[in-house]
């Protein structure tokens, strides 16, 4: 009989106990354990069994559960003896940063002071006796939500200290999701102020703790060592390209084959691996998402469950409003095309606005791009990727976003579509320019706003929605050659009864046309003297089954004509 299923249990102790469905990572502890590394960081993309394994690890060290070996019988661990005697002889310190999600850098700063806190009520029996002078003791009931930020970075390293001296071993200490409040603090404008509270925080917990046995952090990206750990020289960062713990998190091909047959559904497999595989870590090829896995196995209905349980905010921004390259990179991915860039695993969040490759990279970390090729450049120190969408599941995500953006800013964008469709010229013109006024801004950052730039963002945008608002009649495809030039888009019917759409964009230049009108003249006669029509018509469409549109920007205010 197949095991229950347990959606969202994040609590090791709970799914032993229920005898939930399982995939055994036990084997992460004797890893981790025998490589000795001080302070162990490990990124995974989110919903990878990151918590579960931080609490597996808290469960089988603490104190707290010593004499608890049956959370662990019949499990990989408990085959080995010499670690069945290390269960439960640790003090263990255990936070998770996943819940500092605050609009302002006060407040993350408040909300890690009350995490703190709560670390240190539930230690409050330290208090008793005198273990602690009294001095200290005065210095412990200081610990507050509004403690100052230097009591705060220094609070960590104390209790090492106070539970050292009470079991009379060094602490492990395990920090879960601590990238969280720093990827908040880049989306709502703080990283600057965050950054130096941060690095205090870490540096007294992680570098100049004598009482720290080891640590494990866990994230979705290695945030720059220059940011945050530049005084951490005893930091062994594990990224999805390293070969450590490459199968610890995230399902194999074996564990999710073995998962489908105890579930009757291994006739499903082909499927199941369409939708949801293609994460590689390290060596460790055809890696699952458990999250989409365990809830297939529960629902038995293909769909983005990865994808949507939040936190793709970042990615949409950084997509929205940025650069033309960076939309039409998407376009290319979106059609099944990849990108050739270098990486670096070293996230700059203060980068992201300003270099696409720090976008990648952290799209890469996260989890929505996957590798298909390495080439490493030894001379220049960098190594480059063909990063391709991870899946299905990534595509169809992508997809719904995109689609978003325009049913969040305005509902004219869906009438522009279907007057497109119809041909209807007169429409067309009144819902374009509603659609232009809503949104042009959407696309821009507002950082460095321009009257240039925003109608081209806007354009890629809109092109981004073509593609998929239309894929199940069109091929949309922009800035490609055809003739003597390159086109800004061409729709390519799926359908023989629909006809062919070529759309040229150009900005109003008041030194070379007088009106708008002047502008959109312009982009018809470009599309007939550079013959953007050709490979259309080598395609076998009749010219007259090929319409030609200009469209003319002036500002947010937009003309358009048929040829």
């Amino acid at each position: 009989m197949a095991r229950p299923i347990g959606i969202g249990k994040q609590d090791f102790e709970k799914i032993i106990l229920a005898k939930s469905f399982y995939v055994d990572k036990t084997m992460f502890i004797k890893e981790w354990w025998e490589n000795q590394d001080d302070v162990t960081l490990l990124t995974r993309p989110r919903r990878f069994g990151k918590t579960l394994t931080m609490n597996m690890v808290e469960k089988f060290f603490s104190v707290e559960y010593a004499g608890r070996g049956d959370l662990f019988g019949g499990l990989s661990i408990w085959q080995e003896e010499k670690y069945r005697k290390l269960q439960g002889t640790y003090p263990v310190i255990s936070l998770s940063f996943a819940n500092i999600k605050q609009r302002d850098c006060k407040s993350s700063i408040q909300r890690t002071c009350q995490l703190l806190t709560d670390l240190y009520r539930k230690n409050s029996f330290l208090l008793k006796g005198d273990l602690l002078s009294e001095k200290e003791k005065e210095e412990y009931s200081k610990i507050s939500m509004d403690m100052p930020e230097i009591v705060a970075g220094m609070a960590v390293h104390k209790m090492s200290e106070y539970l050292f001296r009470y079991y009379g071993k060094k602490v492990i200490i395990l920090l879960d999701e601590y990238d969280t409040p720093l990827q908040e603090a880049y989306v709502h404008g703080y990283w600057e102020e965050l950054v130096g509270f941060t690095r205090d925080l870490f540096s007294a917990t992680f570098k100049t703790n004598p009482y720290l046995e080891s640590a494990v952090m866990t994230g979705i990206t290695r945030v720059s060592k220059e940011s945050i750990f530049s005084d951490l020289n005893n930091l062994e960062v594990v990224t999805i390209t390293s070969e450590k713990y490459q199968d610890c998190f995230g399902f194999t091909q074996q564990e999710v084959s073995d998962a489908l047959k105890e579930y009757g559904l291994a006739d499903k497999e082909e499927e199941v691996r369409a939708w949801y595989d293609g994460f590689t870590f390290g060596n460790q090829t055809d890696i699952y998402n458990p999250w989409s896995i365990i809830n297939y196995l529960d629902k038995r209905i293909f769909n983005t469950y990865w994808a949507n349980t939040s936190s793709n905010g970042l990615v949409g921004k950084l997509i929205r409003e940025g650069s033309t390259n960076m939309k039409m990179v998407m376009e290319d991915l979106l059609k099944g095309g990849s990108l050739h860039t270098y990486v670096d695993e070293q996230i700059v969040f203060n980068r992201l606005d300003s270099r696409e490759s720090a976008v990648w990279s952290l799209m890469l970390a996260s989890g929505y791009l996957k590798m298909e090729r390495f080439i490493q450049n030894e001379k220049r120190g960098k190594h480059g990727y063909d990063l391709v969408l991870t899946n299905q599941e990534v595509r169809i995500m992508f997809e719904q976003m995109i689609e978003e953006w325009f049913s969040e800013a305005t509902p004219a964008y869906n009438d522009f579509i279907r007057a497109l469709l119809k041909g209807d010229i007169k429409s067309m013109n009144g819902y374009m320019n509603k659609v232009a006024l809503d949104t042009i801004s959407y696309f821009d950052t507002g950082k460095r706003p321009s009257e240039t730039a925003e109608p081209e963002k806007f354009y890629h945008g809109f092109v981004l929605g073509l593609i998929v608002d239309l894929a199940d009649r069109y091929t949309v495809t922009s800035n490609r050659e055809s003739g003597f030039g390159r086109y800004d888009v061409v729709l390519e019917p799926c359908r023989r009864e629909d006809d062919a759409m070529i759309l040229e964009f150009k900005v109003h230049d008041p030194e070379e046309e007088g009106t708008l009108a002047d502008t959109v003249k312009s982009a018809l006669v470009q599309i007939e003297e550079m013959q953007y029509a050709a490979d259309l018509k080598a395609r076998g469409i009749a010219p007259e089954r090929i319409r030609k549109y200009g469209f003319a920007f002036e500002g947010k205010k937009i003309l358009i004509e048929k040829g």
